[in-house]
């Protein structure tokens, strides 16, 4: 392998472009250029025509595949995957999601070689198909050569998966500060609204529990506080958030915006930075908020807390405890020079633990490794 680039295939079943996107993308673009190749393969489903991911990709870092699927289990992608691996010589499988792992590592057995599973975090779902398929990508990773979860909980849930130790390998999640960093800079881009903007950036799924920030807000907005709620993103829940929120007497000032590619500016005119997941990785959105400076209030679970300390670099309620995690709302909308001080604390956190080319670096040694 000593004069040979590696060449690394990231594999990942898409619907939009959202945190685990993101994270593909930061990584294969800080990978050293001069000692790897960087390619995705993707499936093509009926909800992930033209990926903003699969875009980006073919700009930033390599070539890009996209594997057609008959149905949302299609099984058959598993040879045509082998069959790319073949073609394009590629020595190390990367797999992100559930879906994706039980795809590439099979398909990776098949063409004989190593296969790094990423696991960003399981879906609490309720449809039992999807816990099925949830159950079969848990297993599926137990065959993988290299089981890198993105947090510490993650890592601890792989033991209890029954996932051998030997395989498991801890890197700490990163994220592309230097968008984030010249959106900031950039005396063009706003930073300042008429109305207090409350805001939260992120897919639309039932483990995201955005139920409670609706009720929050509302309630602070019936407070007399001159706010605003925006959501960016999109997802299965989305539908249903909307038709609640039509019933709520703030209904005015909330607004679904979907997925937006100036979410960075729009990131960069919150006042509040909200979460009230139940589960979580370490999420990228809110990695991206802490590098804006962005004041942060959520609940405190595994994985937000490997980003916010409370009360140093913001404000964490117990899960559940809506009545608590609204005061902390409302302390930092009334007091931006606290906010704006937690928010500057998060900055620096992040930029000093959580840079992209510090995990790229890392993965790095792991790939030579498997592959010495």
């Amino acid at each position: 392998m000593a004069n040979k680039k590696i060449k690394i295939l990231q594999f990942i079943c898409s619907t939009g472009f959202y945190g685990a996107e993101r994270w593909v993308l930061a990584l294969a673009s800080h990978l050293p250029k001069d000692k790897t190749v960087s390619l995705l393969a993707t499936t093509l489903e009926d909800n992930s025509q033209d990926l903003e991911l699969v875009r980006q990709f073919k700009e930033r870092c390599g070539d890009t595949f996209e594997l057609p699927m008959k149905h949302k289990f299609d099984f058959s992608v598993v040879d045509k995957l082998a069959e790319l691996i073949k073609r394009e010589d590629i020595d190390i499988i990367h797999t992100h999601g559930y879906k994706s792992d039980i795809l590439g590592v099979w398909a990776a057995r098949k063409a004989g070689i190593p296969c790094v599973v990423t696991p960003h975090g399981f879906e609490n779902a309720s449809d039992i198909k999807l816990r099925m398929f949830i159950w079969l990508g848990c297993q599926a990773m137990k065959y993988g050569d290299a089981i890198v979860p993105l947090s510490r909980q993650l890592l601890a849930d792989m033991q209890r998966l029954g996932v051998k130790a030997e395989k498991t390998h801890y890197i700490q999640n990163g994220v592309d500060l230097s968008e984030v960093e010249s959106v900031r800079t950039d005396e063009k881009v706003p930073a300042s609204t008429e109305k207090l903007r409350v805001g939260f950036i992120g897919q639309m799924i039932s483990r995201k529990n955005i139920d409670d920030i609706l009720t929050i807000f509302d309630d602070l907005h019936q407070e007399g506080m001159n706010i605003e709620l925006l959501f960016l993103g999109d997802g299965d829940d989305r539908a249903r958030l909307e038709q609640i929120a039509a019933t709520l007497p703030s209904k005015s000032d909330i607004h679904f915006l979907g997925f937006r590619d100036d979410r960075l500016a729009l990131l960069k005119t919150f006042d509040l930075f909200v979460m009230t997941s139940t589960l979580e990785g370490v999420p990228r959105c809110l990695m991206e908020a802490c590098a804006m400076g962005t004041p942060v209030a959520a609940y405190q679970i595994p994985g937000i807390d490997q980003l916010i300390t409370h009360k140093e670099t913001g404000l964490l309620a117990p899960l559940g405890e809506r009545e608590t995690l609204k005061g902390y709302w409302r302390d930092m909308l009334s007091d931006t020079i606290k906010a704006n001080k937690y928010g500057l604390q998060a900055k620096a956190y992040v930029e000093e633990h959580f840079s992209a080319q510090r995990m790229a670096n890392e993965y790095m040694v792991l790939f030579e490794d498997l592959l010495s």
